[in-house]
């Protein structure tokens, strides 16, 4: 089994609301008609637009949803991408090694995933190599972000290659779960509701371990309702 991923970009100036129901109730039925798994929707909506202030990134114009599923070969992905072209404006594919530091319980297939996930494109900082940028990830980012954050989701996926022309070229796509709070509450966000000093401490943390490996001028990252199939 492989893993496939697809960041994906709505045509022209659509509706949030409109490119999720189109991609709720159109595309995803006929993903789930295929031969793949453990599929993955999540996509910038009302829900997650009073994170604004979360949203990182310079490319225009922004990301808008996230696909992942699970497939026997990612050479038999065609069919996917027949219907992904149906329904947005451009995505972009990569093939995946995925790891899970931290599991999420409260997903429950056809509906919206309690909270929101945070969907972040990232590469290394200029001159780090490839493997020092996945061991501090792995080893120093790991242990940062859950002992920092308010997440209660982890996924990170390890791009192997790119599956599509002309796909950004990112090093891997993470994915994390935050309650709903954390959109609009620093202090939330942080794991640090009521306690100033954590709230400094958890983010100065957060910050130089992500600069000691992080290209921060080109990371993507955006808060987005998910949904499990």
């Amino acid at each position: 089994m492989e893993k496939v991923v697809y960041v994906l970009w709505k045509r022209g100036a659509e509706p949030n609301e409109a490119f999720k129901r189109r991609l709720l109730d159109e595309t995803a039925p006929r993903l789930l008609a295929l031969e793949i798994g453990r599929i993955r929707i999540s996509v910038v909506d009302d829900d997650v637009a009073p994170g604004e202030r979360l949203r990182l990134g310079r490319m225009s114009p922004p990301k808008d949803g996230f696909l992942s599923f699970w497939i026997e070969q990612s050479q038999d992905r065609v069919p996917v991408e027949r219907v992904l072209a149906g329904t947005c404006g451009t995505f972009a594919g990569y093939l995946v090694v995925e790891s899970r530091p931290l599991v999420n319980r409260t997903a429950r297939p056809g509906t919206r995933t309690p909270g929101f996930a945070g969907v972040t494109c990232i590469e290394p900082a200029d001159g780090v190599p490839h493997a020092e940028f996945v061991r501090r990830w792995h080893e120093q980012q790991r242990a940062c972000a859950i002992e920092t954050q308010s997440t209660f989701g982890y996924v990170r996926n390890e791009i192997v290659r790119a599956l599509t022309p002309d796909a950004p070229p990112w090093a891997a796509i993470v994915e994390e779960n935050f309650p709903l709070a954390a959109l609009t509450d620093p202090a939330a966000f942080y794991d640090a509701v009521g306690d100033p000093e954590k709230l400094k401490r958890n983010a100065t943390r957060m910050f130089e371990t992500c600069q000691g490996f992080l290209a921060l001028d080109r990371v993507e990252s955006h808060p987005m309702s998910e949904y499990v199939l």
